[in-house]
């Protein structure tokens, strides 16, 4: 879900990318009929496997209680967000999940936009590093 809502939420800012470390064959229906409440459409997707080269190409990696079975590596951005496991849920007990993923992604994503603005504007006025020049324009 939180993947569903980065995409249709950032509308192509970002690249994000899915996968669990225990993914079952397919999406839960009740998650799917939830995020279709919402416009947004899993019915064809798939759960991954979480790979090392997948949290190696991230900025930022949320993990939802994978505990040792997420790879860790330096300089990224680790979120672990504690919420209910919607597996086995029906679409009831799915929608305050769905609603809590959406808030907290809606969060990310304002924060990494408003960062990137801010790295933007500063590496255009030339004030990260001394030797940078600012952006001519």
């Amino acid at each position: 879900m939180a993947a569903a809502f980065l995409t249709h939420l950032a509308q192509g800012r970002v690249e994000v990318r899915s996968a669990g470390s225990a993914p079952a064959d397919s999406v839960n229906p009740a998650v799917v009929e939830a995020m279709h409440e919402v416009g947004i459409d899993l019915a064809a997707q798939t759960p991954k496997l979480l790979t090392t080269e997948a949290v190696r190409a991230s900025d930022v990696v949320i993990t939802m209680g994978c505990g040792d079975a997420c790879p860790v590596f330096p300089g990224k951005r680790y979120l672990d967000w504690k919420l209910d496991d919607p597996a086995g849920q029906g679409v009831e007990a799915v929608r305050p999940i769905r609603d809590a993923i959406e808030a907290r992604v809606r969060t990310l994503l304002d924060e990494t936009l408003r960062d990137e603005t801010l790295l933007d504007e500063t590496l255009r006025d030339g004030t990260l590093r001394g030797d940078l020049p600012p952006a001519e324009g």
